[in-house]
């Protein structure tokens, strides 16, 4: 059954974990993968193995993983290695792709049982908001008061969850959720008549979909016997679910994860969905992939040390054949300054040296998208081009656009561009804005002053909701703007400042951004996820920053955080630079600032400390 030639082909490439886990036979199997591990790769030649050499039918391989380029790159690669073991042009390949396209694909073909029209169209977060705004219009409740993306999130919850509208009226707390419940309810007759599904019906009406109709189930059982799943610490429990309805009957499960790269928890993410695997499959086969092919030996110590202080789930001891390597540096900067200063020297230097000679080398990791604005400016003044990945420039981001129409039309009443701004952020907030201005003509106000008082008097920081994420990070851009401001009290250098930056973004400049492809890459550590550079910068780590102060009171929360700082530091394959401030004006506050617990995790022989000389 097996041939050598093929079997041999496939199994050169594989270290001895990644091996047994590939030829694993029939059921349950937990491949737990450490950074840089080769899950993907194992999972791949997995899928090769069984169809090359168990004679499995590609149409009987179901490959799930969280997005379409994940999903393609699977394709392509399982494509490459068949030719290469079986000599032939035109292979089928199992059915890849995500979640939700497989169960959009489910609901076309047999939703029809739970009278989901064939062509029923799929909402995204656009239209969902726009439908939740409509529904609150209908039951006259305050988008200020319920804010839509807020309620939006509550529902997806929910959903996540398996609680249609009939049941979650019996889980809500507090007159809040109490509200939501009626939204819920009105939110998804809207849809029906829409005949529409959003992308968390499309995993709860398949669930129910299996749940209520056993032929359906097992139709997919029996044409999916071999399911193989990536990222799996990255499931909800929708996708937990369904995992379990369509494994129940044949138990060919695999499932590739490691609950230390688990840094989604904020989407519904549950890394215990990997530990539940054991409870749900008695038989389940664990193997370890702890081999690293990425970084050296030093930083992946100081990784390891790092992560060795989560408690709640399985740690993995990563090891690499790269004996060594160069000690992780740690900067101590006096200021934020400083420390983006010493990000460009120690890139200059590196170029000059032509030790690491393209500027596609290197990356600077922060915890917050607020850090990105001195980092960027530094940048922009030196000369050096670079790629902001997963975000928006810092003046351009819509809540700071917004502040800046606020202070520009007060410096030029005339300024037609920012008079449609203000107005279009909300008419009362315009009549606030004038009699905030009104009040304080003939008075000589600093640029602080009057931000703070237009963010007052207009409540501003009103339209983003402290509980939602992506308004957390909007009201940090908003404060860390403070900043600027203080750094220039008179308003009208205030803005030339601004602009000259602005003027710094545009493609005709010697910085191009958008033409030049060899540039440094500045992101969020969340962003980080999957990649990997030959430098990384690590910056920020001071207690309430990284560790975030959100985080701080919270056990599972600082978990998150730590889990958050491994997959910063297991980005870097030759060298790594951690640092932090003393002092940070940060939010237009100054603060004398504690070194991040996480530095405290990592052995002094592995650092090197570097000081400025004051």
């Amino acid at each position: 059954m097996m041939t050598a030639k093929g079997n041999s082909c496939i199994l050169s490439h594989l270290n001895q974990p990644q091996q047994e886990a590939v030829t694993f036979g029939k059921g349950p199997l937990l491949v737990l993968a450490g950074p840089g591990s080769g899950k993907t790769r194992t999972l791949v030649y997995r899928a090769a193995w069984l169809i090359s050499q168990q004679k499995i039918l590609p149409e009987n391989i179901l490959l799930l993983t969280f997005t379409n380029k994940a999903a393609q790159e699977m394709k392509e690669r399982l494509k490459k290695i068949l030719k290469e073991v079986d000599q032939k042009d035109h292979l089928k390949i199992p059915w890849a792709g995500t979640f939700h396209s497989f169960c959009a694909k489910v609901l076309r073909t047999d939703g029809h049982f739970l009278k989901i029209p064939k062509g029923y169209t799929i909402y995204d977060e656009t239209d969902q908001l726009e439908t939740i705004k409509k529904v609150l219009a209908n039951l006259d409740l305050s988008p200020k008061i319920f804010k839509p993306q807020t309620v939006l999130n509550l529902i997806s919850q929910a959903k996540n969850e398996l609680l249609s509208a009939l049941e979650y009226p019996q889980y809500a707390r507090g007159s809040f959720q109490e509200t939501v419940a009626r939204v819920y309810l009105k939110y998804q007759q809207f849809l029906k008549e829409s005949q529409a599904l959003d992308f968390d019906d499309l995993l709860m009406e398949t669930v129910r979909l299996l749940e209520k109709e056993k032929g359906v189930l097992a139709k997919y059982q029996n044409q999916y016997p071999w399911l193989l799943i990536d990222e799996y610490q990255d499931t909800n429990h929708a996708q937990y679910v369904l995992t379990k309805l369509l494994a129940k009957k044949w138990q060919n499960l695999t499932v590739v994860g490691d609950a230390s790269q688990a840094i989604y928890g904020w989407r519904g993410a549950d890394y215990r969905n990997l530990i539940n695997l054991s409870q749900d499959f008695p038989q389940l086969k664990i193997i370890n992939l702890e081999q690293n092919y990425r970084s050296t030996q030093t930083i992946l110590d100081g990784a390891n040390q790092v992560i060795q202080k989560n408690l709640s789930h399985p740690i993995l001891n990563l090891w690499t054949a790269k004996k060594g390597g160069e000690k992780i540096s740690l900067f101590e900067a006096p200021t934020e300054q400083e420390e983006a200063q010493f990000i460009v020297e120690t890139i200059k230097k590196q170029l000059l040296s032509a030790r690491n000679s393209s500027l596609n080398n290197f990356v600077v990791l922060y915890r917050t998208n607020a850090q990105s604005r001195i980092i960027e400016e530094t940048l922009l003044h030196s000369g050096l081009p670079y790629l902001l990945v997963g975000g928006v420039r810092f003046y351009e981001r819509k809540e700071i656009k917004d502040c800046l129409a606020y202070l520009r039309f007060l410096a030029n009443p005339q300024d037609k561009i920012a008079e449609q701004r203000v107005e279009k952020i909300g008419k009362k907030k315009k009549e606030k804005f004038w009699e905030l201005v009104k009040k304080n003509k003939g008075r000589q106000l600093t640029t602080l002053e009057w931000l703070d008082q237009i963010l007052e008097k207009t409540e501003y920081l009103s339209l983003y909701d402290e509980n939602d994420p992506q308004d957390q990070d909007r009201v940090e851009n908003v404060k860390e703007l403070r900043s600027v401001a203080t750094e220039f009290p008179d308003l009208n250098q205030f803005l030339e400042n601004v602009s000259l930056i602005q003027k710094e973004y545009l493609p005709n400049n010697h910085t191009s951004f958008k033409e030049e492809k060899r540039t440094i890459t500045l992101m969020t550590v969340h962003a980080a996820k999957g990649t990997e550079f030959p430098v990384v910068f690590l910056v920020g780590l001071e207690e309430g920053l990284f560790p975030h102060a959100r985080a701080l009171t919270e056990k599972d929360q600082i978990e998150e955080e730590r889990r958050l700082c491994y997959v910063a530091m297991t980005r870097a394959k030759e060298k790594l630079y951690l640092s932090y401030t003393q002092r940070r004006f940060y939010f237009g506050e100054k603060s004398a600032n504690q070194a991040s617990r996480f530095l405290n995790d990592i052995p002094a022989h592995l650092i090197d400390v570097i000081r400025l000389r004051q």
